[in-house]
């Protein structure tokens, strides 16, 4: 049942995601849902861990092997297109709160973060810059593909080409620290 949330999701926007549309799509009554999740804000936080354990997964998978630009490079066009492809699932991750170290948000979101920081292994930043690292990577890949899955390009530029332009400048300002 959670997939098939994350998959209406990614289709019509997390906004727009209900116990009764998700119903209708499963082509059972609302109130059956009820006895799977706590109601929408249960819906929305398993479909967020959901969603963090695939992205987890897709960035971990597609940096094996690589160090350097090329791991930053397989890390960014891998959260690129997990963003892009869903939109809805991905919308999920945004703000939530783990309640807790054991909560799945947590997990997941942590195991995320580590594909990342597998990539920063590869540059020369000191232990305590690794946060500030982070958050400049998870800025700069969460702002192309949420504005592209908005479609928020409009200008003639070749949108690929754009996002090479992102990683160039990624992997020049890692290697200057």
């Amino acid at each position: 049942m959670v997939a098939a949330g994350a998959a209406l999701a990614d289709e019509v926007g997390l906004a727009q995601l209900t116990m009764g549309l998700l119903a209708e799509r499963l082509g059972v009554r609302t109130p059956s849902l009820y006895k799977h999740v706590g109601g929408q804000d249960d819906l929305n936080r398993r479909i967020a861990a959901l969603a963090l354990s695939e992205a987890a997964d897709t960035i971990g998978g597609a940096v094996q092997g690589y160090a350097g630009r090329d791991a930053l490079a397989a890390a960014a066009r891998a959260f690129r297109t997990f963003v892009v492809e869903h939109p809805g699932r991905y919308g999920a991750t945004i703000g939530i709160e783990p309640s807790g170290p054991d909560d799945p948000v947590a997990v997941e979101g942590q195991r995320s973060l580590d594909a990342f920081r597998a990539v920063l292994r590869g540059y020369e930043i000191e232990d305590s810059d690794i946060d500030h690292a982070l958050r400049m990577l998870r800025s700069l890949c969460h702002g192309f593909a949420t504005l592209q899955a908005a479609n928020g390009f409009q200008w003639s530029a070749d949108i690929d080409e754009s996002f090479e332009w992102l990683i160039t400048f990624a992997d020049r300002g890692l290697r200057a620290m």
